[in-house]
């Protein structure tokens, strides 16, 4: 068997052994490779020259898949990642009636902002939400729920919000714990 550089000629033999894929070379300097191996690899690919799709395409035996199987393969794929969120498979009008809710829902969220923070307030949480998207809505979420609890009397100044931001902080630095365990030879003696 020989080894090319530049696009290679696949050749597929059958015999009693199994399959074998060879690939002749149109380059002079190529790698002679013995031809021993071939029982114990029924289909042995002789160079890297294969793209992804052609190296997978490629059974055990060196034959071509079923491209039938090829396709359920492919819409399985599809099926899956749109369980898990990838892709959006889903209905338009099921996304478009989603996607209207979650624009209704933040817009009734930002009505309830502005009237209970101060402008100053408001422009610290947009330069922090630019920074730390999660601490920002997180901020807001304390400040909405503390709202709706009634624990909030009049509009929330910056001085405040500066306030709940550092007992935020404290409360997040307190729960931060690195704790190292030493992992312990099997061969030490504990005498």
């Amino acid at each position: 068997m020989k080894l090319g550089i530049k696009e290679p000629d696949t050749h597929i033999t059958s015999g009693t052994r199994g399959s074998v894929v060879t690939q002749k070379s149109r380059l002079s300097n190529a790698v002679s490779l013995p031809n021993s191996n071939t029982s114990r690899f029924p289909a042995t690919l002789c160079s890297n020259s294969l793209l992804p799709k052609q190296w997978f395409a490629l059974t055990f035996l060196g034959q071509r898949a079923d491209p039938e199987l090829e396709a359920i393969r492919q819409r399985r794929m599809q099926e899956l990642m749109a369980q898990q969120g990838m892709g959006s498979q889903q209905n338009p009008d099921q996304q478009k009636s989603q996607d209207d809710a979650k624009r209704e829902a933040d817009e009734r969220r930002q009505l309830m902002l502005t009237q209970i923070l101060t402008s100053e307030a408001r422009a610290r949480v947009a330069r922090i939400a630019l920074v730390k998207p999660d601490k920002a809505r997180g901020v807001e979420d304390v400040i909405l729920r503390a709202a709706q609890y009634g624990q909030i009397t009049e509009k929330v100044s910056e001085e405040k919000l500066i306030e709940l931001l550092e007992q935020i902080n404290t409360q997040t630095t307190k729960q931060t714990k690195v704790t190292i365990q030493r992992r312990r030879n099997v061969l030490e003696d504990d005498d």
